[in-house]
């Protein structure tokens, strides 16, 4: 059995908060609290063990030696690393310190930890973060690269290799440079002059090319360019540069990305050659026509489509495939007047209207509506007009005239198509951001949680310091007390004097009345801090994410709490609460419907107002009510309030998404949510929930509106 040491000794180990632990190169002789707490295990237990048991196996030997090498060394020695088992069987990660002690020509080893088993954790995510956002970039189909403040290549992704023809181990190694891979001589890249800031005054002159700010990213640039000397032919190239910065907002490097769109700026200047040489070709065309005016007896009759000439108002010409058009049958047309083939008065002068302003001028006329042909029959007709002699407008009209209406029928069909696929992709994004948003709130749940998990663990250790202090105070005011009947005039003149100084210097009744207030103010402070904790956990329910049988008035009480901020400074809160049975329900989702009231129910309040919190049970149904005295809702208003993105609020204050959401989760629990507003009155929303839950559909009632 080792000799103990010293209580002096020990009580000074004590008073270190920092975990020590004693040996003299066998078991360990003393370990303090701090040492105890953080291996889990008690002083009688690490008495029992070897001062290096505690260790990973593979630690073991290395911890044995460091601590016969400060047995045998005087002063601190080098600091040393080790990974310790807990009683729980969790590894902590340890930094030791170890100083030779001698007391009564006894060597002892002083051991004093550190964990840094937090350090670790933190520097393995942050190179996990490191990992992926290298992964993004690598694993990206658009070619991009990064250069650091010194204008060296950090990125090289697999498509700016397969882009450019550059392995991104040459641009590592210095045997190539970025500018190597668009140009003949150095050049600065869009991202050098990104770095160096001088993008703006380069914008106009570099080679002729213009670039422009991005709408998108503050500080970034995009620009279109040709590199010749990229592929056989060279290559178009669509440039993107944004900035990276630091913390402090300082440029340490850029990122550019690369899009080939040769195929597009070939395209384009194809469609360009296309319409050049159409437009040629109408103008070729339409001199032979004007050419060719006597000939046209002989074309008129066997053309595929309805000619006709007019002549003050009246059909002076006409080929066998208009009279078969208009259906004139065995009748001639030159005994009509061209109005005739309108379905009204209104249509001819709109068709005037548009017509003799183009054809005063000698141009020709491209032109479609609905006319009507001689027995009543509506058609559809796309008409191209010409006057006979530029030189002379009166001369006459000539119209060609094609039979649409089975074209624009498949037309109205295809735009019927297409608003059907339009209200389909809405639904669909619809559906993208309400599971969206519902991820966000999922999100702040867990991050609520984890906050409260984070936040219980100091609140745990400073209770119970306040009440370790509590009763030290009381036992300093209990020696204080038994001094005071000390009768002082046997003491020494000086010493009673300095006694009589102190006391009334230090106030000690003051003290006495004002130190267990302070210690009950701090007590108090964390019942609060942990009921709010304690609310944050109730209201994220992150551990019971499944269905459940849940106290609703409990949810509400906690989801009030969490949101009080927000309501606090505007409303006054009333709570009508009844006996309520449990609920099957997924709790954290309701009581984010519950949120969403609550906060809207106050931006709807102007100044100061009430909000009235009511639940109770009717039959196998319970309801929750959030009433307020706010400015209330037109009925135009209610019948949109559960439309995605719909929102009276104002720009950036409100994304629409908040009501929507919280009808598709009511929905989902077979609920319903009924809503009675009048403007200037306030709203009343009310939450139906069914007790036994929404059964095997997942699906329930419908919203209902009271004006």
């Amino acid at each position: 059995m080792s000799e103990p040491l010293p209580p002096l000794f020990v009580a000074a180990l004590e008073a270190v908060s920092t975990p020590t632990l004693v040996h003299a190169g066998a078991n360990v002789l003393y370990a303090n609290a701090s040492m105890q707490r953080l291996l889990g295990f008690d002083l009688a237990a690490l008495q029992a063990m070897r001062f290096d048991a505690w260790a990973t196996e593979p630690a073991r030997a290395a911890l044995f030696a460091y601590g016969q090498r400060c047995l045998s060394e005087v002063g601190e020695l080098p600091a040393a690393e080790a990974e310790a088992v807990t009683a729980s069987g969790a590894v902590r990660y340890l930094e030791l310190n170890a100083r030779q002690v001698r007391l009564d020509e006894r060597a002892l080893a002083v051991m004093t930890c550190q964990d840094l088993s937090d350090a670790r954790h933190v520097q393995s995510s942050l190179l996990d973060v490191g990992r992926v956002l290298h992964q993004i970039i690598e694993n990206s189909p658009v070619a991009t690269f990064v250069l650091n403040a010194e204008h060296r290549v950090t990125q090289w992704n697999a498509a700016c290799t397969k882009l450019t023809g550059i392995e991104m181990v040459d641009l590592l190694m210095g045997d190539r440079e970025p500018w190597q891979a668009f140009y003949k001589w150095p050049r600065p890249l869009l991202a050098d002059l990104i770095i160096d800031g001088t993008v703006s005054e380069s914008a106009q002159t570099a080679e002729g090319e213009r670039c422009q700010p991005s709408p998108l990213i503050p500080g970034a640039y995009e620009t279109e360019r040709f590199f010749p000397q990229m592929g056989e032919r060279g290559r178009w190239l669509y440039l993107t540069a944004a900035p990276l910065t630091d913390a402090q907002g300082r440029v340490i490097g850029a990122i550019e990305t690369l899009q080939d769109v040769t195929a597009r700026r070939q395209a384009e200047e194809e469609v360009r050659r296309h319409r050049q040489e159409l437009e040629d070709l109408v103008a070729e065309r339409t001199a032979e026509l004007l050419g060719m005016h006597h000939e046209l007896e002989a074309f008129l009759e066997n053309a595929s489509v309805g000619i006709i000439t007019t002549s003050r108002q009246r059909i002076t010409r006409a080929n066998k495939k208009f009279a078969e058009m208009f259906e004139f049958g065995e009748e001639s047309p030159l005994a009509h007047e061209s109005v005739e083939l309108f379905t009204d008065k209104a249509s001819y002068a709109a068709l005037g209207a548009v017509a003799y302003p183009v054809l005063s001028r000698g141009e020709s006329l491209l032109h479609e509506m609905e006319m009507c042909t001689l027995r009543g029959n509506r058609i559809w007709v796309q008409m191209i007009a010409y006057v006979a002699d530029r030189q002379n407008p009166e001369s006459g009209t000539w119209w060609l005239l094609q039979d649409r209406t089975e074209v624009r029928r498949v037309q109205a069909e295809l735009q019927q198509n297409f608003e059907r696929m339009k209200e389909t992709n809405a639904r669909l994004e619809e559906a993208q951001n309400q599971l969206l948003q519902s991820e966000k709130m999922a999100s702040i749940g867990q991050l609520a949680a984890g906050v409260a998990h984070e936040i219980n663990n100091p609140i745990g250790f400073v209770g119970s310091n306040l009440g370790t202090l509590r009763r030290y105070v009381e036992s300093m005011f209990k020696l204080l007390d038994n001094y005071e009947q000390v009768d002082r005039s046997q003491l020494p003149q000086g010493l009673r004097q300095a006694i009589e100084g102190q006391r009334a210097e230090l106030d000690m009744e003051f003290l006495k009345e004002d130190l267990p207030q302070l210690l009950d103010e701090s007590d108090e402070g964390l019942t609060r801090v942990k009921k709010i904790v304690q609310d944050l956990k109730d209201f994220s329910r992150v551990d019971q994410s499944d269905w459940q049988d849940a106290d609703l008035n409990a949810g509400l009480d906690s989801t009030l709490n969490v949101v009080m901020n927000e309501v606090k400074y505007k409303a006054e809160i009333v709570k009508r609460y009844q006996p309520l049975p449990t609920v099957r329900c997924r709790a954290a989702q309701l009581n984010q419907v519950f949120m969403n009231l609550i906060v809207n129910a106050a931006h709807a309040i102007t100044g100061r107002g009430v909000i009235t919190l009511s639940t109770r049970q009717e039959g196998d149904w319970v309801c929750v009510s959030v009433q307020d005295t706010g400015s209330g809702m037109s009925e135009a208003t209610q019948r949109r309030i559960f439309e995605p993105f719909f929102t009276t609020k104002p720009v950036g204050r409100g994304t629409g998404l908040g009501l929507s959401l919280s009808f598709s989760i009511v929905k989902k629990h077979g609920g319903r949510i009924e809503v009675d507003s009048r403007p200037g009155e306030g709203s009343c929303f009310s939450v139906w929930i069914p007790v036994a839950g929404p059964g095997d559909a997942g699906e329930g009632g419908v919203l209902t509106a009271s004006p």
